[in-house]
């Protein structure tokens, strides 16, 4: 698969999530990971209330490309970021059994939305961005079904916005999933391919 890439380097990613390496490894791209070393807290927190969710993902994908993207200049970079998007309030990650267990509880019976973004970095700046939306139904849970799965998922449920990993247990949560594949688990793939073929970086 890797005759598809025409890059003289493997393409780095902004990120050392497995799951997002995977994607861009299964559609044939050669992949070297690396942290972006951005304080994401930090970051929304400077940027401030008001913004859309779709633009907090994309400034925090582009913020993660540049990072990495100053480090290695001659390379190209891919950040991502995804953010979840509820009643007008954006949750993060609840690093606890308890807030994961608080969250899965406001989402249950309800939908929320998904908004990934990428960001291209090429000699060191940021290129172009995109961002794809998703929309999401979970069951009606009770709490003892939300503190099963909490305790089944493991550490998965607190290191996920909204406290699911849906590409594990957390798919048993679902009554309804509406968008593509890519842009639910985190990193759009349609338009991440697109701006790499615009650098005559696909051969396909």
């Amino acid at each position: 698969m890797a005759v598809l890439w025409r890059g003289r380097a493997p393409l780095l990613l902004a990120s050392t999530s497995r799951v997002r390496r995977k994607l861009l490894e299964g559609a044939g791209i050669p992949v070297e990971a690396v942290a972006p070393g951005v304080d994401e807290r930090a970051l929304q927190h400077s940027i401030g209330p008001g913004v859309a969710a779709g633009d907090l993902a994309a400034h925090l994908a582009g913020a993660k490309a540049e990072a990495v993207a100053r480090q290695h200049p001659d390379r190209v970079v891919i950040g991502a970021d995804q953010v979840l998007a509820f009643e007008a309030e954006c949750l993060g990650k609840p690093g606890t059994r308890e807030a994961a267990r608080r969250q899965l509880a406001r989402l249950a019976g309800r939908s929320h939305v998904l908004h990934s973004a990428v960001a291209l970095a090429v000699d060191g700046q940021v290129r172009g961005t995109a961002i794809e939306t998703a929309r999401l139904t979970l069951r009606d849970l009770d709490d003892a079904a939300i503190a099963l799965y909490v305790e089944a998922a493991g550490e998965a449920a607190l290191h996920s916005a909204g406290g699911y990993e849906i590409e594990g247990l957390g798919i048993h949560l679902f009554s309804r999933v509406e968008g593509e594949h890519s842009t639910i688990l985190g990193l759009p793939l349609l338009p991440t391919l697109a701006m790499l073929r615009e650098l005559n970086l696909l051969a396909l």
